[in-house]
C-alpha cells in the first residue's frame, strides 16, 4: 500500500471530498499498476469533535465484468480521546478477470494486440509493462494500463503475451522467466520469437517441425533460444515471427522502409525473405492465446516468400513512395529460406488479412 498524499483542511471540505468520492474510483483504472492500492491520510483539525464522535463508514464500488473496485472510506474519532485528528483512509482492491491481459512490450505489435483483445473482450482489463515510463501517457490513452518493469505484480493473469524485444536488457531469459510468474496458468501465456533460428540458409523449405540452430552459433539465436526454453518448460507457447512490416500515416516500419531509405544496400537481392504484417502477427498471437494450448511452438508468416529484389520491384510499382531504390550490390552474404506455416495455419484456424506483400500494396488481388 502506497501513500500517496497528505494534507489538512476543514471539516467543510472532508464533506465535500466525501461526496465526490465516487468519482475517485475510476481514477485507478488507468493510474500505473504499482498504484492499484493506495491509501491517502487526511488530516482535519476541528474545533468541535461532536460530529464525529460516532464513527462513520461509507463505501462505494463499482464493477465491471473483468475488475472490481473497492473503495472504502472510514473516518474515526476515539470516544473521550483528547486529540483533534482524524484519519480518512481509501484503499483499492482490483480483481482479475478471466480474460485479463498482461502484455510485456507494449510496442507496435503489442498495441495491436491490445486493441484486438479489447474488441473481443470489452470488459477485460489490460496491463502493458513497459521498461521506461516514456510512454505510459500513450498507452492509457489506449485503455491500456501502464506498470513499470521491476514493480511487483499485485496479482497474476491468466493471459500473458511476451512481445518485447532483447536489445533493451542485459538477461533476456531472466525477463521471461518474470513473466512467466505473472502467468495465473490459466488461459495462455505466449512468446514471440523469430523464424531465424531456423537453420537452412541456402533459399530452402522450412515449416515449423525443420531443425534450428544450435546452442553457440551466434549470440543473437542464443538469447532467442534459451527463452525459448523457459516458455516451453513453463508450459507456455513460442509464435516465430518473420519478418514483420507495417504502414502508419508518416512512415512505413519494414526491411523495404530501410533499404528505400539507404538507396543502395551492400546485401546480395537473390537472399529469399518471408514477412508477415504487423496487424497479422496479432491476430495469429490472440488465435495461439484463445486456444489455451500447452508448450507448442508455432510460425508467424504469409506463406509467400519473396527474394529481396523482389519486394523492392514491388514497392517501386506501387507509386506509393517518393524516393527511388537503386540497388543491392553484395554477393557473398548468405542466402534465406522460404518459409510454409501451412501446419499452425491448419491448427490454429487463422488466415492473414494481407496474404502477400503484393496485396498490402494493391499490386494483386
Amino acid at each position: 500500500m502506497e501513500t500517496i498524499g497528505c494534507c489538512s483542511f476543514s471539516l467543510a471540505s472532508f464533506h465535500t471530498l466525501a461526496s465526490s468520492l465516487p468519482q475517485l474510483v475510476l481514477t485507478p483504472k488507468l493510474l500505473p499498476l504499482s498504484l492499484s492500492s493506495y491509501r491517502l491520510s487526511l488530516q482535519t483539525k476541528i474545533s468541535c469533535l461532536s460530529p464525529l464522535r460516532n464513527p462513520i463508514s461509507t463505501a462505494a464500488t463499482l464493477s465491471s465484468p473483468s475488475t472490481e473496485t473497492s473503495l472504502q472510506v472510514h473516518t474515526a474519532s476515539a470516544l473521550g480521546s483528547t486529540s483533534d485528528e482524524s484519519e480518512v483512509s481509501v484503499s483499492s482492491s482490483v480483481k482479475v478477470g478471466e480474460n485479463d491481459l498482461l502484455i510485456v512490450g507494449p510496442g507496435v505489435l503489442g498495441r495491436l494486440v491490445a486493441a484486438q483483445w479489447r474488441q473481443e473482450h470489452p470488459g477485460c482489463q489490460i496491463v502493458g509493462q513497459t521498461v521506461t515510463t516514456d510512454h505510459h501517457d500513450e498507452l492509457i490513452k489506449m485503455g491500456i494500463k501502464p506498470s513499470l518493469k521491476g514493480m511487483e505484480m499485485d496479482h497474476r493473469f491468466p493471459y500473458v503475451i511476451f512481445c518485447a524485444p532483447p536489445s533493451r536488457t542485459s538477461d533476456y531469459p531472466g525477463d521471461v522467466r518474470l513473466a512467466t510468474s505473472n502467468w495465473s496458468g490459466a488461459g495462455s501465456f505466449l512468446f514471440t520469437s523469430s523464424s531465424a533460428l531456423y537453420d537452412c540458409f541456402d533459399n530452402g523449405s522450412c515449416d515449423e517441425d525443420s531443425p534450428i540452430v544450435p546452442i553457440g552459433r551466434s549470440p543473437r539465436t542464443d538469447v532467442l533460444l534459451k527463452a525459448e526454453k523457459v516458455v516451453v518448460e513453463s508450459g507456455g507457447c513460442v509464435l516465430r515471427l518473420a519478418g514483420l512490416y507495417i504502414s502508419f500515416l508518416s512512415k512505413d516500419r519494414g526491411a523495404h522502409s530501410y533499404w528505400l531509405e539507404k538507396g543502395t544496400v551492400d546485401i546480395r537481392p537473390d537472399h529469399i525473405l518471408n514477412l508477415i504484417h504487423y496487424e497479422d502477427a496479432a491476430s495469429l498471437s490472440i488465435a495461439i492465446l484463445k486456444k489455451k494450448l500447452r508448450g507448442r511452438i508455432f510460425l508467424g508468416c504469409d506463406n509467400h516468400p519473396l527474394s529481396r529484389q523482389e519486394v523492392m520491384d514491388l514497392v517501386d510499382r506501387s507509386g506509393k513512395f517518393s524516393k527511388k531504390f537503386l540497388a543491392f550490390t553484395g554477393t557473398s552474404d548468405p542466402l534465406g529460406k522460404r518459409l510454409n506455416n501451412s501446419k499452425t495455419c491448419k491448427e490454429i484456424g487463422w488466415q492473414p488479412k494481407y496474404p502477400s506483400f503484393a496485396q498490402f500494396l494493391r499490386l494483386s488481388k
